[in-house]
């Protein structure tokens, strides 16, 4: 513990020193480092899904710079600091897991997440879906609205039944398109597409985030085979048939 402790300190020294003597550190402001901290969060992402350990401990020292920055600035208006917010962060999770500092019983994952909901509201949300983030990306955020519905019982009941309303509603947007619907009504219809198919992950345990992921990457690999393969016979892709393309990308398949 002495040893954590110390390479706390250690930061805050740091950060003090940096903020009262380097130029680029001293002109920061909590607005400016927005849009710093949220690189820094997708590239710890990133990180996590390489299964790169060198570089998440990277990339968290990162993301730990910017709450200690955050507080080094909220501290000078005497708005907080370092100490508040994590004072502040061991209360909320003491009083978030009564299943452990009292007596609640709370003996699975599932009830942990109903008692964490219920105590939201506790705390003032007007809503289970008032912690819903709305900058969040889209997908990250259909996730969580049905994992906080899920929490108050709002739920289906079986895969099955999930599995069910996502061919409802792919059905529901190809008679759209075949209708010739307007621009409109089909992104509404491909809307709930998106989102049932998300539920229906979450059944299954797959997070549509991750998995849209790789299949990103998936897919550049397989492209950038495709250009090199097509560099090497001294051609461009435009230049090249759908046949010869197909061929370079079945083959890029096997690796």
């Amino acid at each position: 513990m002495d040893e954590k402790l110390k390479a706390f300190e250690r930061l805050l020294i740091i950060m003090d020193e940096l903020r009262e003597q380097c130029p680029w550190d001293k002109k920061q402001t909590i607005e400016s480092l927005r849009h710093l901290t949220i690189e820094e969060t997708y590239e710890l992402a990133d990180a996590i899904l390489d299964k790169d350990m060198v570089n998440i401990k990277k990339e968290l020292g990162d993301v730990l710079l910017h709450i200690v920055f955050y507080a080094r600035i909220a501290s000078e208006t005497n708005d907080f600091n370092i100490a508040d917010v994590i004072n502040s962060l061991c209360d909320k999770l003491i009083f978030r897991h009564p299943h452990i500092y009292s007596d609640v019983k709370a003996d699975t994952e599932e009830q942990v997440k109903e008692n964490w909901e219920k105590l939201k509201l506790k705390e003032g949300n007007k809503s289970v879906l008032s912690g819903v983030t709305k900058s969040q990306p889209s997908l990250v955020k259909a996730s969580r609205i049905q994992e906080k519905a899920r929490a108050v019982g709002f739920d289906w009941e079986k895969p099955e039944q999930v599995w069910e309303k996502v061919q409802e509603e792919i059905a529901e947007f190809k008679h759209e398109v075949d209708s010739g619907a307007s621009h409109e009504k089909m992104e509404g219809e491909f809307g709930d597409v998106l989102f049932s198919l998300i539920n229906y992950a979450r059944f299954k345990n797959i997070n549509p985030e991750d998995a849209l992921e790789k299949t990103n990457r998936k897919f550049i690999k397989r492209f950038q085979y495709l250009e090199a393969e097509a560099a090497k016979a001294g051609k461009q892709l435009s230049d090249m048939t759908l046949a010869e393309m197909d061929v370079h990308w079945n083959k890029a398949k096997e690796f």
